[in-house]
């Protein structure tokens, strides 16, 4: 005998908004489809207002009073409310938290290993957490720990900065790094920049020549 499949007997998600005859209220404020204050009208009275223009009456302020009710299409209105979400959804950046974990006697090949996986996911924009696991009386020692972690953190200061400073927690002590936006180095001036910081010998001002002093005349005796 075939086993029955399950189903998921959950209700959907119904829609929260208050349209057309779900407003049970005895009158409302309304504002037209242009976006104009009609008045405060009765139940009736708005539904009609609505109907006259093949329209929506859409509550958008319950808590109001009386509550504000809109004219407008609303399967039109869902439909832009929902790609405004999606294109929200779409622009929001997901950082990640990866982990990666260190003896306090490390070796230095592990150590260069490790701090290229740090450096990975830093690049990628994701944070890091650091773990140092303790074993035995190496406990007896948090400082060793802590020292290798700040190690780490100034190795990888240009791609990432300490988020949470090493903390212990039990045989474990803990440090988180976040990437940090990478400033944009200046492009190096070129030949012809330096040219134009350097100005010429031809291009300073020539000293004007002193002028030679004039001879004073002199006296012819008389005969």
């Amino acid at each position: 005998m075939p086993i029955p499949r399950r189903f998921d007997r959950r209700l959907p998600e119904r829609d929260q908004t208050r349209t057309n005859e779900r407003i049970r209220v005895a009158e409302v404020r309304l504002i037209g489809e242009d976006g104009e204050q009609v008045g405060v009208l009765k139940i009736d009275e708005a539904l009609r207002y609505a109907q006259e223009r093949d329209l929506d009456l859409v509550e958008v302020a319950a808590e109001s009073r009386p509550p504000v009710c809109r004219v407008l299409d609303y399967s039109k209105y869902k439909y832009e409310q929902e790609q405004k979400a999606k294109a929200a959804k779409r622009h929001q950046k997901q950082i990640n938290l990866r982990e990666i974990k260190l003896r306090p006697k490390i070796a230095t090949n592990d150590y260069e290993t490790k701090k290229g996986h740090v450096e990975r996911f830093l690049r990628g924009q994701d944070k890091v957490k650091v773990t140092i696991m303790f074993r035995g009386r190496e406990t007896t020692h948090p400082e060793r720990g802590e020292q290798l972690l700040m190690r780490l953190a100034e190795d990888v200061a240009e791609l990432g900065a300490v988020e949470q400073r090493p903390i212990q927690d039990g045989r474990n002590m803990t440090m988180v790094l976040g990437p940090v936006k990478q400033r944009e180095e200046a492009p190096k001036p070129g030949p012809e920049a330096e040219a134009e910081a350097t100005p010429e010998a031809a291009s300073e001002p020539t000293p004007e020549p002193t002028p030679e002093p004039t001879p004073e005349p002199t006296e012819t005796p008389a005969a």
